[in-house]
């Protein structure tokens, strides 16, 4: 019998997104991001996921974001000794089963009742552990500290920043920045055409989430944070361009600085104090 939940944060609801584009990628020949975790989870959930059907953007961008930072997860474990993956504002994502490595330790983190959900269809499991807890908070970030001290910790912030206004999200960055030094720290931005002008991503159309916060200048993170270096701004357009459409994979998306201002992904090495 499937499942059906509502969320009391309007931002927690907005996990059923990348987890549908996921499930309906994973089913495609030759996929982006094969995921069968996904699948099954899309399956045992009821909800009306047929209104993300026409967000044909969101459709490919979710599951080049996923890719995107799976790769930077692989690297970071393939390159560290002693790797610890924090996946903040996880919503049901699936990266443990996807790239699940036994030298690595995956923590997965999002609201309590998210947490309450992630636990009831994906129960956690060795080298796999749940936190229950805001962003915005720094508790799990000292006892993540104290419990690995010797460990180099990789952050992926997924699809979530753009929900917190900049105040928090620097507040988050510094949080971070200055407690692991000598890790990495990965996430996704809209960029200020969008949070200026109130421009919404094509899957959040009827959606209650608001766009709160922007960034096109990936260096600008290093001028508010300087202990954050920047390894990487990517354009999403340039990965796998035939599956954007001609206009977007062959035109816009050769105009990087142009698709910063609407998002993109960022990578930053955190240098140690």
């Amino acid at each position: 019998m499937k499942q059906k939940r509502e969320f009391k944060s309007i931002v927690a609801e907005t996990l059923f997104i990348p987890l549908y584009m996921r499930a309906k990628e994973s089913r495609r020949v030759n996929p982006i991001l094969n995921d069968k975790a996904a699948e099954q989870l899309a399956d045992n959930l009821e909800y009306d996921y047929s209104q993300f059907d026409g967000a044909k953007l969101s459709e490919v961008g979710c599951v080049v974001r996923g890719w995107y930072f799976d790769r930077a997860v692989k690297q970071f474990i393939d390159t560290h000794p002693r790797p610890v993956v924090v996946n903040v504002g996880c919503g049901l994502d699936t990266r443990f089963q996807r790239i699940g490595n036994r030298k690595a330790v995956f923590y997965d983190l999002d609201l309590p009742e998210v947490i309450t959900l992630r636990r009831e269809l994906i129960p956690e499991q060795p080298g796999n552990v749940y936190i229950a807890a805001s962003l915005l908070e720094t508790d799990w970030m000292d006892d993540l500290r104290q419990k690995h001290l010797d460990a180099e910790f990789i952050f992926v912030v997924e699809g979530v920043l753009m929900y917190f206004y900049e105040k928090q999200v620097k507040a988050f960055l510094h949080h971070v920045a200055s407690r692991f030094g000598g890790g990495e720290l990965w996430f996704d931005v809209c960029g200020t055409m969008m949070s200026r002008h109130g421009v919404k991503p094509d899957s959040l159309r009827n959606h209650e989430a608001q766009i709160r916060s922007g960034l096109s200048d990936g260096h600008l993170v290093e001028r508010w944070e300087p202990t954050l270096q920047l390894i990487e701004q990517a354009n999403y357009m340039k990965f796998f361009r035939s599956r954007w459409g001609f206009f977007f994979g062959q035109i816009l998306g050769r105009m990087t600085k142009l698709c910063y201002q609407f998002s993109s992904l960022l990578g930053y090495k955190i240098i140690s104090q």
